[in-house]
């Protein structure tokens, strides 16, 4: 049995539901959250939590992106298209979320072992496969060159990306978090992020790499599998995993100290955006 999917197997699993299509909840109040969760769990205050989220059209930006030569002129094209954007407490680089690409985090606690970074990334892939295990396809993780943040974890199918992993560690919690392009266009999505950087680089050169993002090499879980999935779906399908892999899945929502803990991820999610 690999690493990943002794991740995934735990006693309990509380689980924090915020996928139903909300417009006014903000992706950074999601990114507060994780990290009040990393703290909780870390702590032991918490089981292993997972969580699921969906908002609105909104470009989550990376740190690095925030050094483009022309951000300004970037954002304002942003804008335009009628998305919202937010720099992200992590790594990484641009990517788009709206009603139709579900998020999920694992997050995790960092016992006296430590998880090595490698099966964080592990756990979450094994997951998507366990979710859609009754499909005749191979979900590869690897590199997607021309995709929009790319990175060892790209999962693809048959060379067309429709998910990124990332990691966020904090206070002896892991969070592993997932961007799954459920339904609509990955080209679409891709072609947005494309014309960011070509206007925020405009042909400059640039202390960082940025991606060429060629848009024939995304799609959406939907375009791959040739069915019209749902972020219910997707939801449901999730649900059943953890539930398999544990003696008690339990619905829940933030409570008692960590209500406080939010509050201050929240404003330094806040601060560090208004600087940008």
């Amino acid at each position: 049995m690999s690493e990943g999917i002794l991740l995934l197997q735990q006693e309990k699993w509380r689980l924090i539901d915020q996928s139903s299509f909300n417009p006014h909840f903000h992706a950074l109040q999601s990114f507060a959250i994780d990290d009040t969760l990393c703290m909780s769990v870390g702590r032991g205050y918490s089981p292993p939590t997972a969580r699921a989220w969906v908002h609105p059209r909104t470009i989550v930006l990376g740190i690095q992106d925030t050094k483009l030569p022309e951000l300004q002129a970037g954002l304002a094209f942003l804008a335009e298209e009628n998305y919202d954007y937010i720099v992200r407490n992590s790594g990484g680089l641009a990517v788009v979320l709206d009603d139709g690409v579900l998020n999920l985090s694992l997050i995790l606690p960092e016992k006296e072992k430590g998880i090595d970074i490698n099966r964080g990334y592990d756990s979450m892939w094994e997951l998507i496969r366990f979710m859609f295990q009754d499909f005749p396809v191979e979900i590869e993780a690897r590199e997607i060159v021309g995709s929009y943040c790319p990175g060892s974890y790209d999962l693809s199918i048959g060379g067309k990306k429709f998910a990124g992993i990332s990691q966020r560690r904090i206070r002896k919690g892991v969070a592993v978090q997932i961007y799954l392009c459920v339904t609509g266009s990955g080209r679409q999505r891709a072609e947005l992020i494309r014309q960011f950087y070509k206007r925020a680089k405009n042909d400059q050169p640039t202390k960082f790499i940025f991606p060429e993002v060629r848009p024939e090499v995304m799609a959406s879980l939907s375009e791959l599998l040739g069915v019209q999935l749902t972020i219910q779906d997707v939801m449901l399908r999730f649900m059943n995993v953890l539930q398999k892999m544990s003696t008690e899945l339990f619905a829940d929502q933030l409570q008692g100290d960590e209500l406080e803990w939010f509050q201050a991820y929240y404003e330094r999610m806040v601060e560090r955006n208004r600087k940008i």
